[in-house]
């Protein structure tokens, strides 16, 4: 059965340590990490909370860092592509083997938050041994099973789920609005009151697990 974690991992153990000491309110956002050389990962990356001198400046001196492009520039964010190496292969070499996709990565105050999909719990345990051999301090914060309902993969209950799905579908998220949420309700055959905190429920774990990446702290 598939499974779903959420696992932290120290900047030292991967990329950008020293851009996370000298820039204290950096936040890091993975777009893409693609493979590249041997011991090449070649990301795109939301950077925030920072200056685009100051970033640049301290990617300079980050031995992790070997190439840096700015691709847009936004009034709060910005979007750049790097050339990661030395450890960072380390962490593909660790997915490779488990058979394992990085779905999520954020960066904040020298710690990387990931988010991962695993074909099975047997293959998890290969990453754990990976990491005990490699010494690298991988912390499991969240494990979740994926069975059969897609709710699973976004962190929905099945309720939840259903709700959201079944009030898209009748147009109550339409501008405007098809229908109201008693009427939904009535289609679903549950109280009003039940459906409002389902919707309520279901939205803040949908955006949590798809729009935010980390922790949510780190989301005013």
């Amino acid at each position: 059965m598939a499974t779903l974690i959420n696992a932290t991992i120290p900047a030292c153990e991967l990329a950008l340590s020293e851009a996370f000491t000298s820039l204290p309110n950096l936040e890091i956002e993975a777009e893409q990490l693609i493979k590249g050389g041997e011991n090449t990962v070649m990301p795109l990356l939301w950077v925030r909370g920072v200056e685009p001198d100051d970033f640049e400046a301290a990617c300079e001196s980050d031995p992790t860092v070997d190439e840096l492009e700015l691709l847009t520039a936004f009034d709060d964010e910005l979007l750049y592509r790097m050339q990661w190496f030395d450890q960072v292969s380390l962490l593909f070499q660790m997915l490779t083997n488990a058979k394992a996709c990085l779905l999520d990565a954020f960066g904040k105050n020298g710690t990387w938050s990931l988010r991962l999909m695993y074909p099975s719990r047997e293959h998890l345990s290969e990453t754990k041994m990976f990491c005990s051999e490699h010494e690298l301090s991988f912390s499991i914060e969240a494990i979740q099973e994926l069975e059969g309902e897609p709710s699973g993969r976004y962190g929905l209950t099945t309720k939840q789920y259903r709700a959201l799905v079944t009030a898209v579908n009748a147009g109550f998220f339409d501008v405007p609005r098809e229908v109201t949420l008693r009427e939904v309700a009535t289609e679903m055959e549950i109280s009003h009151q039940a459906l409002s905190e389902c919707l309520r429920r279901g939205t803040h774990a949908l955006v949590e697990n798809t729009v935010l990446i980390g922790p949510a702290e780190s989301h005013p």
